[in-house]
């Protein structure tokens, strides 16, 4: 097949999006497929673009069998609700030259990965005209997180937005998800089942099965001996709502815990600054680490955080959590009861422990019964090899492409 993956994010960037995006289209090229991708440089989640990469300029390189294309972006310093639709359209308005010139190269297949639905009418308008097959992939619904954050409210604005995503949904000839619930909220948004593609995020278990505690490792996170590990890593953003990790870190200030950040986003300053204000001397921070050190970092801690915001939950499914189940880590989730990371964890006993989103108190409650738990979390184990394994569902995946053609 010859496949055109059209996406914000795409690797060299280690979490998120791009991470998935990258991790599929190499894997389609793996198995014999012609893959281009346009995307924009890396700049997640340090919200700064990577060197030797720059923000105003188009590029063209070959990574592991994939032909990707770069497209010039406005990268905020400060996020905005403003910023950050100039940010989006940026991308959708340079990107659009680009599609344009694979109308000559006639895919078979059209994916969006989202965010941004902003480039998915042009995404939809391309695969109509050159005859090839649109998939829109939702990784995030954006407009549901916008308000859920208060981003925006439902005036005239959101009802606009409401619409303009009703008509992104249509456009395509069938819509990807990441979870069940997600699933249901396309239903609820008029998607036809038929339409409906299952596609989760996965993980690579047998690159995280075998990893052991590092020592060496925890020292270099100035954990000190004999101090459990309580690890939050991933994207230090808004919508994680990380200000009551350094609560409970000040909860626990008098015990042998030691909370560890590790990654970069728009809070990052923020937090460093509450920390410093309540002379927390429990608590530090880290960039993200190198890929190959991920399975090391996640099998050292004795606690794993799955943070999120009330209203969140649904829109956004944490990627941090497949890898956190495949080295059988034990994980504190807040999450609302009837969401699908509530689900997972009623489904599925033992797998993590479920508190109250925004609750410091059910936080710390959560904490104290996993450091409680068996390690290495048997169950989280057995669901990471049964359900997300990177090869049976990206397999999946490629004969639903096989299918639709």
């Amino acid at each position: 097949m010859k496949i055109l993956v059209v996406g914000l994010n795409y690797s060299p960037e280690l979490t998120g999006i791009g991470k998935y995006t990258g991790e599929m289209a190499e894997w389609f090229a793996a198995q014999g497929h012609e893959v281009r991708v346009v995307t924009a440089p890396p700049y997640y989640p340090q919200w700064v673009v990577q060197k030797p990469y720059k923000s105003y300029a188009y590029k063209m390189e070959l990574i592991n069998g994939v032909v990707v294309y770069r497209c010039p972006i406005f990268v905020p310093k400060n996020i905005t609700t403003l910023t950050r639709l100039i940010h989006l359209i940026s991308f959708a308005l340079s990107s659009f030259p680009l599609l344009l010139r694979q109308l000559f190269w006639r895919p078979d297949i059209v994916i969006n990965p989202v965010p941004s639905l902003f480039s998915s009418p042009m995404c939809a308008l391309v695969s109509r005209l050159c005859g090839a097959k649109s998939i829109l992939h939702i990784q995030d619904y954006e407009i549901d997180a916008m308000f859920g954050l208060g981003m925006a409210n439902e005036g005239f604005v959101g009802k606009v937005a409401r619409v303009f995503e009703r008509l992104v949904l249509r456009s395509f000839d069938r819509v990807s998800t990441i979870s069940l619930s997600m699933m249901n909220k396309a239903r609820q948004k008029t998607v036809d089942e038929d339409k409906l593609i299952f596609f989760p995020n996965w993980s690579d278990t047998s690159f995280f099965k075998g990893a052991v505690c590092s020592e060496a490792l925890r020292n270099s996170l100035a954990v000190p001996a004999g101090n459990k590990m309580i690890l939050y890593s991933g994207n230090v953003g808004d919508k994680q709502g990380l200000e009551q990790v350094v609560e409970a870190a000040e909860y626990f200030k008098d015990q042998p815990y030691y909370f560890v950040i590790v990654g970069d986003g728009s809070g990052k300053e923020k937090l460093k600054s509450l920390v410093l204000e309540r002379s927390l001397q429990n608590i530090g921070f880290s960039p993200l680490l190198a890929l190959e050190q991920l399975p090391t970092l996640l099998a050292s801690a004795d606690c794993h955080l799955v943070i999120q915001k009330k209203g969140v939950a649904d829109a956004v499914l944490p990627s941090k959590l497949t890898n956190i189940m495949a080295v059988g880590g034990n994980a504190v989730i807040t999450a609302e009861a009837d969401t699908e990371l509530g689900l997972l964890c009623k489904n599925y006993v033992g797998i993590a422990e479920l508190v109250e989103p925004e609750n410091v108190e059910a936080l710390t409650w959560g904490i104290k019964n996993v450091l409680a738990m068996d390690s290495p979390n048997q169950v989280a184990i057995a669901y990471a090899r049964d359900n997300i394994d990177a090869d049976k569902v990206l397999n999946d995946f490629e004969c639903e492409l096989k299918a639709l053609l």
